[in-house]
């Protein structure tokens, strides 16, 4: 695990819009980068939640004129659309962009899971993703560039069995973060896609009302993460504070652990980072695991 405190980066005056911002990994990053000095729009899908939020930020000390939060679909593009020119309106041009929001969806076997929620999964988690990411990346280009992180989950770098709709949107938000990053990269638009590891948040509360349907080892597996208190969202927060900066200069189109990586360290390896296929998704051939079938 990724145990170190790197330095904050300094993300002063920056304009950050972080989507799933009220709760869990999105509420860490708002919090984090309102202390690395940038103002925050963020939304949520439930008005509550955005209250109670707000207060808790504002109780912290951090006043309404660098924080603002609404309620909104992320896989609605005329409200995406809306929220990001409201957000430019109250603190200018956009400069960053986190993308949590996510849900768990139907789990089970491909056998029993109802066709209609598992559709429904990959239109928040995947198309959601594309809605958010091109409605920044507009505004990003007009504006001369800015940085997006993406965060992918659970099966994203392999099989998640009894999880095909969060999984399939997850591990395609990272080929989509791949080829995102080559259109936009020349427009001055980096884009990185982040795994925060178990986090303890309500999201894993499907996996429990699931029960033996999530399988039993991962059944088990989440009871023992969440009563040890999972991954900090803290080290997702740092990790996706640090792709906003200056400091992740160069790095771009990469697939990213925030507990395993070391990534405050990659400002030391660019130009390794840049010019080999490391922290991608990619097919491994016979001859990478010393076999010879020609």
């Amino acid at each position: 695990m990724h145990n170190s405190q790197p330095a904050l980066p300094c993300l002063k005056g920056k304009h950050i819009f972080v989507t799933g911002g009220s709760m869990g990994i999105g509420f860490a990053v708002v919090r984090e980068a309102l202390k690395a000095g940038a103002n925050v729009y963020f939304c949520a899908r439930r008005p509550e939640g955005i209250e109670n939020a707000l207060n808790e930020l504002l109780q912290e000390g951090f006043g309404r004129e660098r924080v603002a939060g609404v309620s909104a679909d992320v896989a609605c593009t005329d409200a995406m659309d809306s929220m990001f020119t409201e957000a430019e309106r109250i603190f200018g041009p956009l400069n960053g962009l986190v993308h949590a929001a996510a849900i768990m969806g139907p789990i089970g076997s491909i056998l029993h899971v109802d066709p209609t929620e598992w559709l429904d999964a990959v239109r928040v988690d995947l198309f959601g993703t594309f809605v958010v990411a091109r409605e920044a990346a507009k505004r990003m280009v007009a504006a001369g560039g800015g940085r997006i992180v993406l965060l992918s989950g659970g099966g994203a770098s392999g099989p998640f069995p009894n999880y095909t709709a969060y999984a399939c949107s997850k591990v395609a938000v990272v080929r989509f973060t791949e080829t995102i990053a080559q259109e936009l990269g020349a427009l001055g638009v980096v884009v990185n896609c982040l795994a925060p590891g178990f986090v303890a948040t309500k999201i894993h509360e499907a996996t429990l009302q699931a029960g033996l349907a999530a399988g039993g080892d991962y059944l088990q597996r989440t009871k023992d993460e969440l009563a040890a208190g999972g991954t900090s969202p803290a080290y997702a927060a740092r990790a996706a504070t640090f792709l906003l900066s200056d400091a992740a200069r160069g790095i771009s189109g990469k697939f990213i652990s925030a507990i395993h990586d070391g990534w405050d360290r990659w400002p030391e390896h660019i130009s390794e980072l840049q010019e080999s296929d490391i922290f991608t998704l990619r097919r491994i051939l016979p001859s990478e695991r010393g076999m010879d079938w020609q």
